[in-house]
């Protein structure tokens, strides 16, 4: 079943205990971003201990619930355009609660080479990301099978990245 609108909200805010997230592409094409990005290419940033957003603010909400919201993402280097401008706001989700994580497969085997960016929600419910070559998102799609691969691609994701911070400090390895 393919998501969208409301019934992709619905899953987004409606998680009990964890939504997790598996992102492996260099660059997402989301219009809506095309200003943000020309900006961050001219020399702006945001700052980092004063920025806010409604979803920083959904961040901060999740964590005070108790519940965790989290990605990998598998990078090479050099980073995307893209991917710089999105380790900005990486900064901001992170210190907002967003357990992001990175896995830089630039001189080593991609350990989930082939698997395509997913949702899990409450190790329970996965949500495949379809994306055309150039990261324009074709769809969102509720997967009814089994969700044990995908446990294991996360344990796997998490096994073998660094966390965010450590990761633009210099730790480039789990």
């Amino acid at each position: 079943m393919l998501l969208d609108g409301e019934a992709w909200t619905a899953k987004v805010r409606g998680f009990k205990s964890e939504a997790w997230r598996l992102e492996t592409l260099p660059v997402y094409r989301v219009p809506s971003e095309d200003g943000d990005i020309r900006d961050f290419l001219s020399g702006q940033r945001i700052d980092p201990d004063n920025y806010s957003s409604v979803y920083t603010e959904s961040l901060r909400k999740i964590k005070a619930e108790g519940k965790t919201k989290g990605r990998v993402h598998i990078v090479t280097q050099p980073l995307t355009d893209y991917l710089r401008f999105e380790f900005m706001y990486y900064n901001v989700h992170s210190q907002a609660g967003d357990d992001i994580r990175i896995l830089d497969v630039t001189d080593r085997v991609n350990p989930l080479q082939g698997v395509p960016d997913f949702w899990l929600f409450d190790r329970s419910e996965v949500v495949l990301m379809n994306y055309a070559e150039d990261g324009t998102q074709i769809s969102r799609e509720l997967y009814d099978g089994d969700p044990t691969p995908y446990i294991e691609y996360q344990r796997i994701a998490l096994a073998e990245s660094v966390p965010f911070k450590e990761y633009v400090n210099g730790g480039n390895r789990a």
